[in-house]
């Protein structure tokens, strides 16, 4: 792909706005009902090159123990021993590994999830929301990304059985990106 000069001029380091960005999930609940959650705590950076966007990486640090799905009770077993061990497990970390442009605004950055000291191969479809100076000074950029995984590849196996059939939680996770992030002078 040859860069425009208006993504060339985006090449740079960037922190993660985590005032104005959100990492998100939904898990299907006894077969009938989303359930939506995010992380409140968590930290990243990018490399963006504007240039040559597969040489653009991507860093996220998510503090486990911040999960959030609007009920305390929920929150609590998610962090327990049936699910994220937060105690013993208190980061979910992404590494990327490769990133591609796909024509457009829509972009893929594959990478290493690690969730309970397992890493597994993750891809996340972007899309390019658009960058802008903010009244403070601030050049910012925006994506939007989505990915699904399998959460018993992580080792993230409780689950009840429903009287009905089926199970409680889903296997299939969805999880959703929205990034504002900061160029760093």
């Amino acid at each position: 792909m040859t860069a425009t000069p208006e993504l060339a001029t985006l090449t740079g380091e960037y922190t993660l706005d985590t005032a104005h960005s959100t990492i998100g999930f939904t898990a299907r609940h006894a077969m009938v009902t989303n359930i939506k959650g995010k992380f409140l705590d968590f930290t990243g950076t990018l490399h963006l090159d504007g240039s040559d966007p597969a040489r653009s990486t991507a860093a996220l640090d998510v503090t486990m123990d911040s999960i959030d799905t609007g009920s305390a009770d929920r929150d609590g077993h998610l962090k327990s021993a049936d699910f994220f061990k937060t105690d013993e497990f208190p980061k979910m970390t992404f590494r990327s590994t490769g990133a591609e442009s796909l024509g457009g605004d829509d972009y893929r950055i594959t990478g290493d999830l690690t969730i309970l000291g397992t890493t597994k191969p993750l891809t996340i479809d972007l899309e390019f929301n658009g960058a802008a100076k903010d009244p403070f000074g601030n050049e910012r950029v925006g994506f939007e990304g989505k990915a699904e995984i399998k959460r018993s590849e992580w080792g993230l196996t409780w689950n009840a059985a429903l009287e009905t059939g089926g199970v409680l939680v889903s296997d299939k996770i969805k999880l959703t990106f929205d990034i504002s992030a900061i160029k760093q002078a």
